[in-house]
């Protein structure tokens, strides 16, 4: 009888194991992106973005005319030609107050301005001293952190000028099927006041969100849904429940083998 009583217990015990499993399930409405495009819909881009430089941003500027050496001044390197080794050119770090220090030039104040606002203002600044320069600007700690839900979490390099929030999601592998997609955070620095934002990537309008193309140094943040989370809760207590467990059944088989007896 104790036998049977314990069987009974334990076809409960998986019947709502088994329950829990199926209720934890993603269904289409929580994992698909852009619900709501139809075809050929044209999605009219309200988020016309260009980078601007912050503060604490390395900027590399080289400065180029048809005559070399009259641009020499106005390009910084460490080192020395000697030897056949060629200098190294050394990047600008925008200081607190938004500036750089330019050769002959002085302080610049390039934070809040695109790089080609600050390609126009140093041609207005180089126009006494140079005919017809040519400016390469370009940001050299362009980087996003993608954190939580995803398959290979990490900060990743930018090689281009901009990168929308889907292409860091792609360079992180995707979210998991366990990533909640209809509220991921995007953490944003403005000259060092931290700024969140909140994207649904389920929804068209996330095409238009002032996220969605990132910046420099942005942390964009997966949560876990319900599933990873029960997971979680679960695996963490997985050993206690397998000897609670052990110890039942042990007892059960023994009280049983006693009854036969």
């Amino acid at each position: 009888m104790l036998f049977k009583t314990f069987a009974c217990r334990n076809t409960i015990f998986l019947t709502l194991l088994i329950a829990l499993v199926f209720s934890s399930c993603a269904t289409k409405k929580e994992v698909v992106y852009f619900q709501g495009i139809g075809d050929f819909e044209t999605i009219a881009d309200k988020n016309s973005f260009t980078p601007k430089f912050k503060v604490d941003d390395l900027v590399n500027i080289h400065v180029s005319t048809l005559d070399p050496e009259a641009s020499v001044p106005f390009n910084l390197f460490r080192g020395s030609s000697e030897g056949g080794i060629m200098p190294e050119q050394v990047d600008y770090l925008i200081d607190q107050n938004g500036e750089i220090d330019f050769p002959v030039i002085g302080k610049l104040k390039i934070s809040g301005l695109s790089a080609e606002e600050v390609r126009g203002l140093l041609r207005q600044k180089l126009d006494p001293y140079l005919k017809d320069p040519i400016i390469n600007i370009r940001l050299q700690n362009f980087t996003v952190t993608i954190l939580g839900e995803v398959k290979m979490p990490g900060t990743y390099p930018v090689n281009g000028e901009r990168i929308t929030i889907l292409e860091a999601i792609g360079m992180a592998g995707d979210l998991t099927v366990k990533g909640v997609r209809e509220n991921i955070m995007v953490i944003r620095d403005f000259d060092g006041t931290k700024v969140s934002t909140r994207i649904d990537l389920t929804s068209k309008a996330a095409l238009s969100s002032p996220v969605f193309y990132l910046t420099q140094n942005d942390v964009v943040y997966v949560e876990p849904n319900q599933s990873a989370i029960t997971s979680s809760s679960l695996d963490n207590r997985a050993s206690i429940w397998v000897s609670v467990l052990s110890v039942v059944i042990t007892s059960s088989v023994f009280l049983y083998t006693a009854s036969l007896n």
